[in-house]
């Protein structure tokens, strides 16, 4: 289960499943920061939207980060995801780039900054997570 800081955990399977889907895309040691906007549940469909920064060499990378996830009904289970790259700059323009990317998603809940290292899923067991080969 993902954890907000203080150990909450984030509710729903939802941030889980988005969380794997990012690692796959983007490497997670180079995520140095993650906000979670407060998700969004109608009928039977939750939402859920993160935004992400990458350090990638000199650049920093901001992405958001969606869900969709059926909580109920025939479609229980169904899962989908996306992430797309919405900014970029120098390495010293974060709060700048953050705030462009909430002003695009356009949620009025101010959203909860949750450590990249208890966001992502841990590492297999037999991966060495020190780079080194065994």
């Amino acid at each position: 289960m993902s954890r907000l800081s203080g150990g909450t955990a984030v509710a729903g399977s939802g941030w889980d499943r988005l969380a794997q889907a990012v690692a796959d895309i983007l490497p997670p040691a180079e995520v140095d920061a993650i906000w979670v906007f407060t998700p969004l549940r109608r009928e039977a469909k939750e939402w859920g939207t993160a935004v992400i920064s990458r350090v990638d060499g000199e650049r920093r990378r901001i992405y958001t980060a969606r869900y969709g996830l059926a909580i109920k009904g025939k479609d229980r289970g169904k899962f989908e995801a996306s992430v797309h790259e919405v900014g970029t700059g120098p390495l010293e323009a974060l709060a700048r780039l953050v705030q462009e990317a909430q002003r695009r998603i356009d949620d009025e809940q101010p959203p909860v900054s949750v450590p990249p290292e208890t966001w992502f899923p841990p590492p297999p067991a037999d991966v060495p997570t020190d780079g080194s080969t065994g």
